[in-house]
């Protein structure tokens, strides 16, 4: 009896069948996404300065780090597919895990993977003109203090997840494949994004040389214009618009605990979600 159960449990078991770089692709993809892009701007308005912007991606940097080799170390001991909710399961209970895999299922993972669709159709819409939030499909129809409509942005976002789900059920190998070439992709513009943006700010009279570096008042930076109703002043006004300008950075370097959810799919996950995580995570924030 024992033997056939074994047997049954490999032959229903998950493959083990993503290396090292695959895992660090997973972590690499999941983090670089639009955030990176849209951030930057509302933290620049908040903090003022170019070397408090900066600052503020280093802490959120050193932030992701810390909680990557947390979360590497919890990886090793339970290298299950479920990822944090199976840690929460086993530290928690079945309640504590039962909520948060369906909050994952229908808030989290759910709004993420919507807003990362809604926009990949925006920036589509700067190349293709008809792909627009006022392309109306269906026109709003009300249904008390809320409207349904259908806009063409919103169809491509639609046809993006449906087309990334079904490829993602065609197999791991084709997923992987998928995975790590937009990855690998979304590397390389970042790069580039990188070394433009050095090649061409480092002139003296670029706006990161040209402006000072920690002083925003200098800059002409307002805590009340940064931040309308804002009552408080001075340096305090600064260092609490400081924290709030991390929320950006802090959400763009977040979904690294991706990886764990494949646990059961990662060969040697003692060491290789380790290297994924923690080389992901260090990959990006250099970046």
């Amino acid at each position: 009896m024992t033997d056939k159960i074994e047997h049954q449990r490999e032959k229903t078991s998950l493959v083990r069948a993503l290396g090292p770089i695959d895992a660090t692709m997973i972590v690499i993809g999941s983090m670089i996404g639009s955030g990176i892009f849209i951030t930057s701007a509302e933290s620049s308005r908040l903090s003022g300065a170019p070397g408090w912007l900066l600052l503020a991606w280093a802490v959120a940097g050193l932030l992701t780090i810390t909680g990557a080799l947390c979360c590497s170390e919890l990886a090793t001991m339970m290298p299950r597919a479920g990822g944090v909710y199976v840690f929460l399961r086993e530290a928690y209970g079945h309640s504590i895990g039962f909520l948060y895999g369906w909050t994952l299922f229908l808030v989290i993972q759910t709004g993420t993977i919507a807003a990362v669709a809604i926009a990949f159709a925006k920036f589509l819409s700067v190349f293709v003109t008809a792909v627009s939030p006022d392309n109306y499909l269906i026109a709003p129809i009300s249904l008390g203090g809320y409207a349904i409509s259908l806009s063409t942005e919103q169809l491509v976002a639609i046809v993006l997840i449906a087309l990334l789900t079904w490829s993602n059920t065609r197999g791991l190998e084709v997923g992987k494949i998928i995975q790590n070439t937009f990855t690998f992709a979304k590397i390389a513009a970042l790069a580039a994004v990188v070394v433009i943006g050095l090649s061409l700010g480092w002139k003296a009279n670029s706006a990161a040389l040209s402006s000072a570096w920690w002083n925003s008042w200098a800059n002409g930076w307002n805590p009340q214009v940064a931040q309308p109703g804002f009552t408080i002043v001075g340096g305090l006004a600064l260092a609490l618009l400081f924290g709030r300008s991390m929320v950006g950075p802090l959400f763009a370097q977040t979904a690294w605990t991706n990886v764990t959810f494949v646990g059961s799919e990662v060969r040697d996950p003692g060491k290789n979600l380790v290297r994924a995580l923690v080389g992901g995570c260090g990959i990006v924030v250099v970046l």
